[in-house]
Order: structure tokens, then sequence, then C-alpha cells
């Protein structure tokens, strides 16, 4: 049986009555504007998706279970994609059918739908909340849908008119960077999340899909896309490839943005993005933020403890720093 990690035995690094110990170049937060960042947890989706080891669906019940318990307040539980393209994912409806009464006011569960038929299935299976996805760049929307960006946008607003009153959100891949084509134009990616916006879309959350992005980047892409969009329609969705994820999720959120994805355990990567590794740590993230003095709703121990879970089941080791530090001094802690 998991144990709780033992927070007093933990040393912070950081005091909220005290202020912050970093460099006093980093700017301050005005904590009494922003108090709260959502924290959306994408590992049982996007975390599990490209896994060659095909996670039974109970385990991915429980993985979900244990998320929720955690305090996480949405999270992205399936996709209800061909199981040809995503084997993966073929149990979409079983794992939607063991976690639907998790849907309540403080936890919301989304499912990606990517054409009229994965929404039609999602629906049946109770799903409250769906997302839909177009790319930025034309090489991968053609190898990650199997069609062209406007082709994509097509099924995306097929879905979204479709989905009558659940809400839809939206996403936009290869914001940063295309494995295929290199840098991506940004009036490219307004465009497309103007559309998802002009479709019905409550929200987009801007991908970079391969990790290639770093903090200036960030900076620049989240700038245009506030003037275009308004801040609060935005969310950031980060991979670790080269390292960059804590950082460009502090500098979007330092920009005013109040919604991140994140996988426990760094879990992810993309089947159509080669060398794409997994999505920042929400481990490292919630640290992160609560260390600036910002709520995120997470209980970090049972965060944690869903981590061990799903990476006992994996057989491997969890890429979140955090998480690994933390169960390393629990560890130590036992021993003496």
């Amino acid at each position: 049986m998991l144990q709780p990690l033992n927070w007093r035995l933990i040393p912070f690094f950081y005091s909220r009555s005290k202020g912050r110990c970093f460099h006093s170049s980093v700017p301050e937060f005005d904590t009494k504007k922003r108090r709260f960042v959502k924290v959306v947890e994408v590992g049982p989706r996007d975390g599990l998706q490209n896994e060659s080891m095909l996670v039974p669906y109970f385990d991915k019940i429980t993985f979900i279970k244990m998320l929720a318990a955690a305090g996480c307040p949405m999270i992205e539980a399936t996709s209800f994609v061909s199981p040809k393209w995503i084997p993966a994912l073929a149990d979409a409806a079983v794992v939607m059918e063991g976690v639907r009464h998790l849907n309540a006011s403080s936890l919301s569960l989304s499912c990606l739908t990517p054409n009229l038929v994965g929404l039609q299935r999602a629906l049946e299976a109770g799903a409250t909340e769906v997302a839909i996805i177009s790319s930025a760049s034309e090489t991968f929307s053609l190898k990650n849908t199997n069609c062209s960006i406007d082709k994509s946008l097509t099924r995306c607003r097929e879905v979204a008119a479709a989905a009558d009153k659940i809400p839809v959100r939206g996403y936009v891949s290869c914001v940063w960077g295309c494995p295929y084509e290199g840098s991506v134009s940004l009036d490219k990616v307004t465009s497309v999340a103007e559309k998802l916006l002009e479709m019905g879309c409550y929200q987009i959350s801007l991908g970079d899909t391969i990790g290639v992005g770093t903090p200036h980047e960030v900076v620049t892409v989240i700038r245009t896309l506030q003037r275009a969009l308004g801040n609060d329609k935005l969310a950031v969705h980060f991979h670790d490839t080269y390292g960059q994820g804590v950082a460009n999720t502090y500098a979007a959120v330092n920009e005013g943005i109040e919604t991140v994805d994140a996988s426990v355990g760094g879990l992810g990567g993309c089947p159509y993005a080669v060398g794409a590794s997994g999505n920042v740590a929400t481990e490292d993230v919630v640290y992160m933020l609560e260390g600036m003095g910002i709520e995120t709703g997470i209980d970090m121990d049972l965060l944690v403890a869903a981590d061990i879970y799903i990476h006992r089941v994996l057989g491997r080791h969890t890429r979140s720093k955090v998480a690994e530090a933390l169960s390393q001094k629990q560890a130590s802690v036992a021993q003496h």
C-alpha cells in the first residue's frame, strides 16, 4: 500500500511568509490578482497514448481516480480515436464507463474527439466535455490527422456544432515548431486559433508538440495571441523534450496565462512527432506554482502517489524531478 509523503520531513526552499528566495531580478507576482492557476492533467490521454505497453483499462481507471482524489480540477481521460491509429486508447469507452461518476462541479473529465464518430462514442460513454485539435503545420496535420489543416478544421467545426451544449476545448499543435517543417508561422497559429474560437471553443490550448520552445519564444507567442484573442481564452501545453517545460510554463504564467496543461510524472510523447518526449511533469509545475504563491488546489502527496502507481504499472521511473526528490527523501527518512 502506498504511504503518503510526510511533508514535515521535506525541506521547503521557499517561504510564503518571508517572500520568495529567488534572485531579486525575478519579477514578483501579485497574488491578489492571480491566486489560482488551473492545471489540466493530460496524463491518462496524452500521457499514455504513446506507450508501447497496453495499460490495462482497470489500471487506467484507478489512475484517473487517484488523480481526481489529488484534487486535479480537470482530467483529460482518454481519446475516442480509431484503435487502428492509436491502439493504446482502444479501451476509451470502458475507461469512461469506469470514471464517469467522477464528473462533478469540482472536476471535469474531458475526452479528445477528432471527428463526429469519436464525438458520438464519447457522448454515449458519458463525456461532459470534449476537445478538438488542429495543427499550425500543414505537414504535421497530414501526418497526424491524415488531412490538410483546412480539412482538419472542417472536421473540428462539425464536432463543435454537434456537441451542442457540451463544452468544447480546442488544441493547436506545433505552435513553437514542427518536426517536419521546423519553425511555424505565428500568423498561421493565430489563424487556426481564431477559427477554433469562432467554432465555439471556450479555450485554446497552445501546444509545443515537440518541446522546442524557449521562454523568450513563449512570451512572443503569448503576447501576440493575447492581443488577438484575449488572455482568458488561452492555455498552454508544453512538452519537455529539451528540458524547457517548467521554464516555459513559468514564462506563460508570468504573462498572465491562468490554465496550464501537464502530465503526472512527465508521461507522454506524440506518435507522429519523432523525438518528442513527455509533457512537462505535473508535480514540477505544481511545486513551481506553489513556490510562487499561486494556488492550484492539488494535493502533492496524492499526486505523487498517482505517479508512483502508474509508473509501477509501466515498469519504469518517473520523469518528474519533484516526485523523484520527494520519494527519495521519504525513503531516506524511512530507513532511519
